[in-house]
């Protein structure tokens, strides 16, 4: 795929993405923490795209360069047919393209009322031609996440963490995009707030014809509102496959162990499922294991998976693992 085009049906599609960063590791010595190891995936227009894995993976920083609020190491980024290479298609693809943040409580200027900061991207992009205009767009975009215009006065920390979040995510829509990534929006809420926020980005998603990328730790989570899943490990694709084809059917050992941690509510499954704890701890991002990052928890683990590093192949129709011994 690189160097080329996607096809019209995707919206987004990411070519060999890196992401390194120079961490100074010792007196005039810098070592580059490979944050995102050559990553690609397309995001289908109208979909939403999962992308789970444990803390530390990467995930956030492949959202975060996806948007370029880091500046991308290597690889390539398409939207919507063009890619992403130059002022003018960064400056449009801001405006069709936006970010909800996962902690609300410290993605709000406290010194801007709710108002000013669901109107900063309308403002930025001169969407609006009067304050008028502006004021109505405002009210639209509040009442569209469940919040009341009354409060667009008022100031972030006077909302509860489920309001400042909606706010949050009105401030997304403000600039009326067409994809939205969802940096673990609702990891930082409780448990029945985090069901009305994830409903309520369905319903958007309906309404206004949006597609996502969905980060989250949580796979019961992901599964919940994505049509695919993609993992993730130490800065590498591990395996993507359709919702329900890999919660079912997990191929690769790490996302076997993470489907063996989801809880199941009944108890009698429960007792019959056997849970697979990893052995080890996640090698440091300055030290990655040559060959396969995960060989080293990894019981499937044999010489060839020391030497070279598994590319995604094709498993099943639709279905891509890294893994040389599925």
């Amino acid at each position: 795929m690189s160097g080329t085009a996607p096809n019209q049906d995707v919206l987004v599609q990411v070519n060999h993405l890196k992401q390194y960063f120079p961490v100074n590791t010792g007196f005039m010595k810098t070592t580059m923490l490979k944050a995102v190891d050559d990553v690609s995936f397309s995001i289908q227009r109208g979909e939403t795209l999962g992308l789970v894995g444990e803390s530390g993976c990467g995930k956030t920083t492949v959202g975060r360069t996806m948007l370029q609020l880091y500046k991308p190491t290597a690889g390539e980024i398409w939207f919507d047919g063009k890619r992403i290479n130059s002022k003018e298609s960064l400056r449009e693809f801001r405006r069709r393209a936006q970010m909800v943040f996962q902690d609300p409580y410290s993605s709000l200027n406290p010194r801007m009322t709710v108002a000013d900061i669901v109107a900063e991207p309308i403002d930025v992009h001169h969407l609006c031609a009067d304050k008028k205009e502006r004021e109505a767009r405002i009210h639209h975009l509040m009442s569209l996440v469940g919040l009341n215009t009354e409060h667009a006065t008022r100031y972030a920390h006077e909302f509860s963490g489920g309001q400042r979040q909606r706010i949050g995510i009105a401030r997304a829509l403000a600039s009326k995009p067409e994809f939205i990534v969802c940096d673990e929006p609702v990891s930082a809420l409780d448990v029945s707030i985090q069901a009305q926020v994830i409903n309520m980005l369905e319903d958007l998603q309906r309404q206004l014809g949006l597609t996502y990328l969905f980060i989250a730790h949580d796979i019961s989570v992901v599964k919940h509102i994505s049509n695919r899943i993609a993992v993730m490990y130490l800065g590498h694709m591990m395996e993507l496959a359709s919702a329900n084809e890999l919660t079912r059917h997990p191929q690769h050992p790490y996302t076997v162990s993470l489907m063996s941690a989801v809880p199941i509510p009944d108890p009698q499954l429960s007792r019959k499922q056997k849970r697979i704890v990893l052995e080890g701890d996640v090698p440091s991002p300055l030290k990655v294991p040559t060959g396969c990052p995960f060989r080293t928890r990894c019981r499937y683990a044999t010489a060839i998976c020391e030497k070279a590093c598994p590319e995604m192949r094709e498993a099943a129709p639709g279905h891509f693992v890294a893994c040389h011994n599925v």
